[in-house]
């Protein structure tokens, strides 16, 4: 018969615990049950007690979505941005370290009052529109839906019957705008290119087709003046980072590992189409484009390993989710119960501007926030997919609720599975 009819106080079994994970840090928690039950034979104590101990004293990731060992993405104020340009009713504050800056109201905001309306700094759209995009039945800049023919759409001026190039634009403007970005990704100037976006297109990794965007706007803005290179530099400088490895890191705790393979094959790609083309052909036409030296920062800052994999996880952390990455939008920060929407609205001219609106009043100094997960998610769902970013625990009124009542539920599923070994115990079931 089964020994096991001795219920330990906790002191006792925090103690015995935690010395058997520390003496095994390998081991996960069904281990160190299995190690204290064994040092103990008369113990009667649930593997979901051990975990709980575990966790609240930071030895193993709770099952609330929070590793062990929080990584935080890096902030850099941008200084020259002029919040001005867009609205006066917010502006840009520093708050610490770890939440680093966001955006609070300047003034009394009412529910449903457009707060900003904002074109994009670079746009990687979905891949349904850059699809169409190709096709030349959508804007390639604003990504406008333009499959009906009008003498205000403008073809790629680089297009020939010989080198192609599908980008089409709704208008002389769009066509403008389009070249701060467009003449390093053109089929015709650069081909070389070709096989990056085909590599993002495939894998449908939209951060390396944003990067690959971002790269494309400094490269030609280091040909333009000092002062309009500076300051698109400082944009993509001042954008939350987070590496890809530092992510690595937070997804490891949830058991997944690293596809460095496709990041090693994407560096490739991304230096064939910006700095080695393979061909001598592909060779002198980038060096059409790009005429003057590369500045050495710029090169230092886009073209090593270690920066390009920072690039897409800076990419990735501030998208939004329609794909375009904007100047002020990206100052956002989140909370489960967000306080603002951003939505689409100008569809038939300008798909890609988003208008940021008030989803209720706001007072002066309150914050802006919009949600980063899926808000109808569970409360251990969100803290996870914020945890993949290095976020750590959401603090919102909506989370703060629903984990305590997700710690008195799992207090009585503990007490019920410790009278249930008790019982089991004094059956000689155990």
């Amino acid at each position: 018969m089964s020994t096991r009819n001795v219920i330990p106080t906790e002191d006792e079994v925090r103690k015995a615990a935690i010395e058997l994970k520390k003496g095994n840090p390998a081991s996960g928690v069904a281990k160190v049950h299995s190690f204290l039950l064994d040092a103990n034979p008369s113990w009667t104590v649930s593997e979901k007690r051990v975990r709980k101990i575990l966790q609240s004293e930071g030895l193993v990731r709770s099952d609330a979505g929070t590793p062990t060992n929080t990584i935080h993405p890096s902030f850099r104020l941008n200084q020259s941005l002029d919040v001005n340009q867009w609205t006066s009713k917010v502006e840009v504050k520093y708050f610490d370290a770890i939440k680093g800056k966001g955006l609070i109201a300047k003034e009394k905001i009412a529910k449903g009052d457009v707060i900003w309306k904002e074109d994009p700094f670079i746009l990687a759209p979905e891949w349904e529109i850059y699809d169409l995009q190709q096709a030349s039945e959508a804007c390639s800049f604003c990504s406008s839906i333009i499959r009906d023919h009008s003498p205000l759409h403008i073809s790629c001026e680089a297009s020939t019957t010989a080198t192609p190039c599908t980008a089409r634009y709704c208008n002389r403007l769009c066509r403008l705008q389009g070249e701060k970005t467009h003449p390093l990704l053109c089929s015709a100037r650069n081909p070389a290119s070709m096989s990056l976006l085909a590599f993002a297109r495939d894998a449908q990794w939209m951060a390396l087709h944003a990067l690959a965007q971002c790269t494309s706007r400094l490269l030609l803005a280091s040909q333009q003046d000092t002062a309009t290179f500076d300051l698109d530099l400082e944009v993509v400088q001042g954008l939350a980072e987070l590496g890809m490895e530092e992510r690595a890191q937070c997804l490891r705790e949830q058991g997944s590992e690293p596809d460095r393979e496709n990041w090693r094959t994407a560096f490739e790609l991304y230096l064939q189409a910006f700095k080695e083309p393979q061909t001598p052909a592909e060779q002198k036409k980038l060096a059409r484009i790009l005429k003057k030296p590369i500045p050495k920062e710029l090169q230092k800052f886009t073209f090593e390993y270690q920066t390009f994999l920072r690039g897409l996880g800076r990419m990735s952390l501030n998208l939004e989710a329609h794909g375009g990455l904007y100047k002020l939008h990206s100052h956002l920060n989140h909370s489960c119960t967000p306080n603002v929407s951003i939505r689409h609205l100008d569809k038939r001219t300008a798909l890609s501007r988003i208008t940021v609106i008030a989803k209720e009043d706001l007072e002066i100094g309150q914050e802006l926030l919009i949600t980063y997960t899926n808000p109808q998610s569970s409360f251990r769902d969100r803290r996870r997919r914020l945890s993949e970013w290095g976020f750590g625990l959401c603090q919102c009124e909506r989370c703060v609720t629903e984990e305590k009542g997700w710690k008195e539920s799992d207090n009585n599923t503990l007490e019920a599975d410790d009278l249930a070994d008790q019982l089991k115990a004094g059956l000689g079931v155990l």
